[in-house]
């Protein structure tokens, strides 16, 4: 898989230069979810991270991105700014002078001031579901597990959502691999994070599922 999508990403990369577009495109490298535990070695591996493929702890939710764009983006830069896959949807209208839709909830935010070193992420907060289960929400550095779970199990083995009353509270800077839950210490983030989702809840209309 990593030959595959080493050689495929070459070629459009390749194509974008031999057709004189390189310069005004806008290329996003990243991958959906972390390492699949299950495949054991050959699923991957997220360092320092807890979990992976399939849970809403950092190691399998947390990527790299890589972006590309000649002249506009500059090479070699490396920011830890706040980020998400949903906001690549602002950022490509914004980049195309397109407005954003009114009449909907959109979840991203426009990526331009981290792409373009010209500011500080326009997110601060992170909503993590996983289904249609509200498991863990962060605000700054600060992340709080409402329910956990461990990633994607083998075939028929029955994985088990853990309801967190209080919440489970981690500080991203300093400990990115969760395993300090520092919830009494920092009862004022804790309770920051649980308007934050009350206000989340309050204003969520579900939608037909998809599934």
């Amino acid at each position: 898989m990593v030959e595959e999508v080493d050689w495929s990403v070459g070629e459009v990369l390749k194509t974008l230069r031999d057709e004189k577009l390189a310069e005004n495109t806008f290329v996003f490298f990243t991958s959906d979810n972390g390492p699949w535990l299950i495949r054991g070695l050959a699923g991957g591996s997220a360092g320092l991270l807890k979990e992976g493929k399939g849970s809403t702890w950092e190691g399998g939710m947390r990527e790299p991105g890589v972006a590309f764009w000649p002249g506009k983006i500059k090479a070699g830069i490396v920011t830890h700014e706040l980020a998400c896959a949903m906001d690549l949807f602002n950022t490509c209208l914004s980049l195309a002078g397109v407005p954003i839709p009114k009449d909907r909830v959109i979840d991203g935010v426009d990526m331009s001031p981290i792409l373009f070193s010209s500011g500080p992420s326009q997110r601060v907060t992170m909503i993590y579901y996983r289904g249609d289960e509200l498991f863990a929400v962060r605000k700054g550095q600060f992340k709080a597990h409402l329910q956990t779970a461990p990633g994607y199990a083998a075939a028929g083995a029955e994985v088990l959502f853990e309801k967190q009353d209080p919440p489970l509270l981690f500080n991203l800077d300093q400990d990115p691999g969760e395993k300090i839950n520092v919830a009494k210490d920092h009862p004022e983030a804790l309770a920051e994070i649980q308007s934050e989702v009350k206000r989340h809840r309050d204003g969520l209309v579900p939608g037909k599922p998809q599934y």
